[in-house]
C-alpha cells in the first residue's frame, strides 16, 4: 500500500508511521488493503474552502474524503502509458483538519495523535464503503473505528462523536 502524506500545517500531533499504520488498518478492514492514498493535513481555514466548495458547506469539519476510483477505472482501451499511469494514482485523497483534531482532543480529554488517527481511519472507511448520513449507518461506522482503533492499540473513547 502507498501512502503519500502531505503536512500543510506546522503543528504534526501524529507520526508519518501512525498515519500510515491507520489508514492501512481502515482500508483491511473494509477489504481495499493495499490501494493507494493521499493524505493532506490541513488547517480550519483551508478545510472550511475545501468543504465550501466541493460540499457547498463552507464550516470546519475533521476530515473531507475523495474517492478517486471511478476516475481511475476509465473504460475502453487505453494506451499502455496511460493504464500504467492510472494504475499508480491514488484511489482516495483525505484532507484531514489538525486544528480540529486539536479543539475536539481537548473537548474529549483524549490526544491529538488519537484524534487525529480517528479522523485518518474515517476518512480511509469512507473509502471503503461505509458512510454516516444516518443513524444505522452511522452505528455501523463507529463500530467499525473502534474495531481498527483497538487494532491500532489506542483505548476506546466511548463518549459521542457527534457534533451540533
Amino acid at each position: 500500500m502507498a501512502i503519500e502524506i502531505y503536512w500543510e500545517t506546522a503543528s504534526r500531533p501524529l507520526e508519518d508511521k501512525a498515519v500510515c499504520e491507520a489508514a492501512e488498518a481502515a482500508m483491511r478492514h473494509g477489504g481495499r488493503e493495499g490501494s493507494r492514498l493521499s493524505i493532506v493535513f490541513i488547517n480550519d481555514a483551508e478545510m472550511v474552502r475545501i468543504h465550501d466548495e466541493y460540499l457547498g458547506d463552507p464550516t470546519p469539519t475533521d476530515v473531507i474524503t475523495f474517492d478517486l476510483s471511478e476516475q481511475n477505472d476509465e473504460p475502453g482501451d487505453l494506451p499502455a502509458e496511460l493504464a500504467a499511469l492510472l494504475a499508480e494514482a491514488p484511489v482516495g485523497e483525505l484532507f484531514v483538519g489538525v486544528e480540529m483534531a486539536q479543539k475536539v482532543a481537548r473537548e474529549r480529554g483524549v490526544s491529538e495523535a488519537r484524534e487525529l488517527a480517528l479522523y485518518v481511519v474515517h476518512g480511509a472507511l469512507h473509502l471503503c464503503g461505509f458512510d454516516d448520513h444516518d443513524p444505522e449507518e452511522r452505528a455501523a461506522m463507529r463500530v467499525a473505528e473502534s474495531l481498527v482503533m483497538a487494532e491500532l492499540g489506542y483505548e476506546e473513547d466511548s463518549a459521542p462523536h457527534e457534533r451540533e
